[in-house]
């Protein structure tokens, strides 16, 4: 049994055997989806509009609170030492290293690893079988990837004006709602479904 299983209450935890080769890989696993999520995106400045938080938060509730913050913080060292696996630039080029850490969005992929353990804390106490639950445990999670985003996209690329940096983020509202309704509805679905096959 894995130390980071121990005594956990996640969706993963009803199909998986709890192991430390099944950590490593649901940890691996996450950041590759993570990745890919990023690539899927709509060029936008200074920040594109992607599907990375929907699967942040998806594997933060998933995997719970220590496993999905590894997943994350396993996507942001992967991006840091140079693999192409944050959201593409305007120019369709990947920002890496240096680069990536001292660009404007990096503080949202420093906030992944923080909302994910949030809501995989809260996942483990049971809110990611309840719809509405799950819906509250992902504003949550997108309060504290903005809470880390805004004040580095502020220092960035508006001069330390936080509000002019807030109201770039204004249009992502709507869209982080829109996937906050998706992951409301698919974790509770996926838990009534595995409970079926389970009897």
């Amino acid at each position: 049994m894995s130390v980071l299983t121990i005594n956990r209450n996640t969706i993963v935890d009803l199909v998986v055997p709890r192991s430390a080769a099944a950590d490593v890989a649901l940890i691996t696993a996450g950041a590759a989806l993570t990745a890919v999520a990023a690539q899927i995106s709509i060029p936008a400045s200074p920040v594109p509009f992607t599907l990375q938080t929907l699967v942040v938060l998806l594997v933060g509730a998933s995997l719970g609170s220590v496993r999905g913050a590894l997943s994350m913080a396993l996507y942001a060292v992967l991006g840091v030492v140079g693999l192409p696996v944050f959201a593409p630039l305007k120019d369709g080029s990947h920002a890496v290293g240096l680069q990536a850490v001292m660009g404007a969005t990096f503080g949202f992929v420093i906030g992944f690893i923080a909302a994910a353990f949030v809501v995989g804390r809260l996942a483990e106490r049971n809110w990611s079988s309840h719809a509405v639950k799950m819906f509250v445990s992902y504003a949550v999670g997108s309060i504290v990837i903005y809470a880390f985003g805004i004040p580095v996209l502020a220092a960035v690329a508006t001069g330390g004006d936080i509000a002019i940096a807030a109201g770039i983020m204004t249009p992502f509202l709507v869209w982080d709602a829109v996937k906050a309704i998706i992951a409301a509805a698919l974790l509770p679905l996926a838990w009534a479904g595995i409970k079926k096959l389970q009897g």
